[in-house]
């Protein structure tokens, strides 16, 4: 009858915990598990919530977009929180940088380009250096930047150079501004801060063109004169060729290739250079080419000037 009795009764619903006097050597006593009611006492429940006891992972900081980032994603205005964020930006304000925040309780951190590089980054020599892939390609690392107006001949200038110097068994690469553009810096838009951060890019890529051995020809319109001397000064060993097409504004409008010119007088592009955004003139270029007084010169004759400097200056060879 005992037996029987034993038999029909319900078993307990197991609980996924070992009573703490059965539990083994390797198993530790559980106080409370998720599948117990929760005594009412107050002092014994938060010693013994899931959060206490490890079973509930503190939640992680949700990933966001930059309000900058979002308002071209969405093509609306964000409205920016008036309450005060601890950014790690270098010290300016969150509205001078694109990239991505991690948002948690209290904080919001910017990640950009201008964010303080880690302190806990080390730098890597390798065994052949720039001497010896001088030596190998016969030639001197350099960086050969075009600056000028839309319109002034930057891009003709540069892949005309870059097929003479290729017919003289020299190693070069062309980084024109609409093809990066189309890539490394599609995120980058035309205001201030996206140009600037547009050249800092490209005369990164640049020095390590140059490092490597190659005449790097970098065709941009860099307007601002404090960009283009940053570049320079990543070039200390005046590897930093600064050519400028010295061309009238009038001369190239009435060329416009691309049409953007008349665009911008049509006010359907802002913040054009020479138009509504100014362009600042090299003040101790290397090579300045001008227009003439009857005749502009050929791409070749452009050329042949800058492969003459190069010559001159010892770039060409060991």
């Amino acid at each position: 009858m005992e037996a029987a009795a034993r038999a029909g009764a319900p078993r307990p619903r197991p609980t996924g915990c070992l009573p703490a006097s059965t539990a083994g050597p390797q198993q530790h006593a559980c106080r409370w598990c998720p599948r117990e009611p929760r005594s009412s006492s107050s002092g014994g429940d938060r010693a013994q919530s899931p959060a206490n006891l490890g079973l509930l992972r503190p939640r992680a900081p949700r990933l966001r977009l930059a309000p900058s980032s979002a308002a071209r994603i969405t093509g609306q205005p964000i409205r920016r929180a008036r309450d005060p964020r601890v950014e790690c930006a270098g010290g300016r304000s969150s509205a001078d940088h694109v990239g991505v925040s991690l948002v948690g309780e209290d904080r919001v951190v910017e990640m950009s380009s201008t964010v303080p590089k880690s302190s806990n980054i080390f730098w890597h020599d390798c065994p052949v250096g720039k001497t010896d892939r001088q030596k190998l390609l016969k030639q001197k690392g350099c960086v050969v930047w075009i600056t000028g107006l839309s319109g002034s001949g930057k891009s003709t200038l540069a892949c005309t150079l870059g097929r003479e110097l290729h017919t003289r068994g020299k190693l070069a690469y062309v980084l024109d501004g609409d093809n990066l553009r189309h890539g490394l810096n599609k995120d980058l838009g035309f205001a201030a801060e996206d140009r600037a951060e547009n050249i800092r890019r490209v005369g990164e890529v640049a020095k390590l063109f140059a490092d490597a051995g190659l005449v790097c020809i970098a065709s941009f319109i860099s307007p601002y004169r404090r960009d283009r001397e940053s570049c320079r000064a990543l070039l200390s060993d005046g590897s930093f060729i600064e050519v400028f097409l010295n061309m009238s504004l009038e001369l190239c409008e009435a060329r416009d290739p691309k049409g953007l010119y008349k665009l911008a007088r049509a006010g359907k592009i802002k913040g054009f250079t020479g138009i509504d955004d100014p362009y600042e003139a090299p003040l101790n270029c290397e090579i300045e080419i001008k227009e003439g007084d009857v005749v502009c010169p050929s791409p070749s004759d452009m050329a042949e000037q800058v492969v003459t400097y190069l010559e001159e200056k010892g770039f060409l060879h060991e």
